[in-house]
């Protein structure tokens, strides 16, 4: 029998809640791309357990390398710019709606998903965040409950997932560092052939990419990759079929070329060809895709900016910084006509096009462009929000290689560090990242005394770290 999911009273079901999706991307400090779903009517006989709080939404991180329209929007959550890289959450949904024929019942629960999906969106998009956290908590509870009686099965899996997602989302990044912990436990004792389970390592792999645990990222897509090769052949094969199944679609005129279905096609096979290593091939989707925008919207469209970055992130893939850096100019100019220069979602183009600025050994202009972008982040988020934390390390990137005052450099990395150790936990992986930093910095100084514990903190995480991957 599958596991009940707990909803609140359906009453924003008939609000008519068009779909769409929202995502956010970034690349190299940048990785997690927000996605909405559309809602569903629940049916009278319906498993859910009511719970009574007041009305819902869901809206969910996923990494990806690749954004759909929309991207640039500013976050629904209000939180975190930080973002971007992997498979499109809308496209894992539509698996949790037809990949369950294997067990009795399964069906039912993930209706119960879509519903718990769509509850916890209306309610974050009205600005409930409160009950959002809820009716997530709600959830927690009776799968934590279901897990201590011993049930270890792929439905708390995905209850988990969509539990962290959530948190994610509202920004409670320790939590979701828990909850992954916890679904790690359930997932390492599944079976591979398990319904739902390819769309929860994905999902699982998004999110340790957003919170740059790489390591656990690739472990985990390296497996949901794995399952689908040996289910569906391998990725060639799935590449030709998208191919064929793109052209149908086309001859046949059953869709307009501009139709957003059309376009997150595109856009995701793009990402299949780049994951395989055909990027050339994945170039020439997304120029289609910018190409058609144009077409149809005009060159000044807003949507232009997200195809624009997406062929920059590509090319700064292939180490092509020359034309990713004329992409994303071009991208900073139409957002800056559109959302405005002092936008928060104008951050990333602008940190994008600071680190490719980098790699191009210009570092004055990469500096100038991080250093916008922290004051525009500062004003937008706070100046202890882990957005800032962001573009601080970027900028301190920057200026050790500009040879600036080590104190001055030291001052921000602490910043960074207090900030990292609020939002991801004294344990966490980047924690320790910054924490190596900091050291070099005082031993440059001559610190000694402050660097000994220190150094004791960074061993005992590094054997921390090192017994969790093994696990």
């Amino acid at each position: 029998m599958a596991a009940s999911l707990l909803l609140p009273s359906p009453f924003f079901n008939n609000c008519g809640i068009s779909k769409g999706c929202l995502h956010h991307i970034q690349s190299g400090y940048f990785h997690k791309g927000l996605t909405f779903f559309s809602g569903c009517l629940p049916k009278k006989n319906s498993s859910i357990f009511m719970v009574p709080v007041r009305a819902f939404a869901l809206c969910c991180y996923a990494s990806r390398t690749f954004a759909s329209v929309g991207s640039l929007d500013t976050d629904v959550a209000g939180r975190e710019s930080h973002v971007s890289n992997s498979n499109n959450f809308q496209t894992s949904v539509t698996s949790f709606q037809h990949s369950s024929d294997k067990l009795d019942g399964m069906k039912d629960f993930e209706r119960e998903l879509q519903e718990l999906f769509d509850e916890v969106k209306m309610m974050i998009m009205m600005g409930n965040q409160n009950d959002a956290i809820d009716l997530l908590q709600a959830n927690y509870e009776a799968v934590k409950e279901r897990m201590n009686a011993g049930v270890r099965g792929i439905e708390e899996a995905a209850t988990i997932d969509i539990i962290a997602l959530g948190y994610m989302a509202i920004g409670d990044v320790k939590f979701v560092n828990a909850l992954l912990d916890m679904l790690n436990e359930v997932v390492d004792s599944l079976k591979d052939d398990e319904p739902l389970l390819d769309s929860v390592l994905v999902h699982m792999g998004s999110m340790y990419s957003t919170l740059g645990k790489f390591e656990k990222s690739m472990s985990a897509y390296r497996r949901a990759i794995g399952n689908m090769e040996h289910i569906y052949g391998d990725a060639n094969e799935a590449i030709s079929l998208y191919r064929k199944a793109l052209q149908v679609i086309t001859t046949s005129n059953y869709m307009a070329l501009d139709d957003s279905i059309m376009e997150k096609m595109r856009i995701d096979l793009a990402e299949l060809l780049h994951a395989v290593g055909r990027g050339k091939e994945g170039r020439e989707l997304l120029e289609q895709c910018l190409m058609i925008t144009e077409k149809y919207k005009g060159k000044e469209d807003p949507s232009s900016a997200t195809h624009l970055i997406n062929l920059a992130t590509s090319h700064s893939r292939s180490k092509n910084y020359v034309e990713a850096e004329r992409l994303l100019r071009t991208s900073l100019e139409i957002m800056g006509r559109t959302v405005g220069p002092d936008d928060q979602s104008i951050t990333f183009p602008m940190l994008h096009l600071a680190v490719t600025l980098y790699h191009l050994k210009r570092d004055e202009e990469a500096e100038q462009l991080a250093l916008e972008a922290l004051h525009i982040r500062e004003k937008a988020f706070g100046k202890d929000s882990l957005p800032v934390a962001e573009a601080l390390d970027c900028l301190v990137s920057i200026q050790t290689r500009l040879k600036k005052d080590d104190e001055e450099l030291l001052e921000q990395l602490t910043r960074v560090l207090s900030i990292q150790e609020r939002e991801f936990g004294p344990e966490g992986e980047e924690v320790m990242i910054t924490l190596k930093k900091v050291v070099f910095y005082l031993d440059k100084l001559g610190r000694k005394n402050e660097i000994f514990p220190l150094q004791k903190r960074l061993s005992a995480l590094g054997m921390k770290f090192k017994q969790r991957i093994q696990h």
